[in-house]
């Protein structure tokens, strides 16, 4: 427990120092390029708390870490020399002089915990691990995991295609890993997080509570900070209207007839 409130104490550090940096560039941005970030620090403060990590625990502490890597070097370059995300604009605007201090508790110190309990699988595997060799379940949860990678990144990489194609301003994808999912991405990012849950359950002595970390983001992704206000900004087009009613929301399948 002293293990995960040190890590716990290092993570809102970082957060507080994104906090300070959003504030000096008046834009609030940087919690979004920070938060891949923010999993690997801490993952890292966890780390080197405990030593030497066993073939398998090695294995579980790469995954999030690509993925945190991959994140927030994508975000950081999409953002790069951008206006404030359309999200964090209305907030500064609805917030109004209380924007300094519910940026800190809202934007930073909740990403903060929220950071704290999708990577559960991990922090709780390094804290109370097992010593268990690499075996059938974790790889399988690799495996789920490394699907997951595949679904997000090319659907990243469909999508940056797409806005970056100045015939597309103003319209919505529906090609590609689209066509079948509104949020292939999202899917993915879902999936990554249900295979580290999956590949650490063996690694820890209390491996139920590892799987609060995917129910949380897919909670998340689903119904609060990814579908809802993405899909918020498109609502009442004819054209959107239409592809949303044949289309999953977030698992791929086939599109359903016109």
């Amino acid at each position: 427990m002293v293990m995960l409130a040190i890590a716990a104490g290092v993570l809102a550090g970082f957060m507080t120092a994104l906090f300070a940096v959003a504030m000096w560039a008046d834009n609030n941005g940087t919690a979004d390029v920070g938060y891949g970030i923010a999993f690997l620090v801490l993952i890292a403060a966890t780390a080197l708390q405990r030593g030497a990590l066993t073939a398998a625990e090695a294995l579980v502490v790469a995954l999030p870490v690509i993925w945190g890597l991959r994140l927030a070097w994508r975000v950081g370059r999409k953002n790069w020399n951008k206006p404030e995300d359309f999200r964090y604009a209305a907030w500064r605007k609805d917030w109004g002089d209380s924007f300094v201090l519910k940026s800190f508790a809202v934007i930073y110190m909740l990403q903060g915990a929220i950071v704290f309990l999708i990577a559960l699988p991990v922090t709780l595997m390094l804290v109370y691990p097992t010593s268990a060799p690499l075996g059938a379940v974790t790889l399988a949860g690799a495996a789920l995991w490394a699907i997951g990678f595949v679904f997000q990144a090319v659907g990243d990489a469909q999508l940056d295609a797409f806005v970056a194609d100045k015939a597309n301003r103003g319209q919505i994808i529906t090609t590609g890993l689209w066509r079948y999912s509104r949020h292939p991405n999202y899917f993915g990012e879902c999936l990554m997080w249900w295979g580290i849950a999956i590949a650490a359950q063996p690694l820890t002595a209390i491996p139920v509570v590892g799987f609060v970390g995917p129910v949380v983001i897919t909670y998340l992704l689903l119904y609060v900070s990814g579908v809802p206000l993405l899909e918020k900004r498109w609502a009442g087009r004819p054209d959107w209207e239409a592809y949303k009613a044949r289309t999953s929301v977030l698992v791929p399948l086939p599109p359903k007839a016109a």
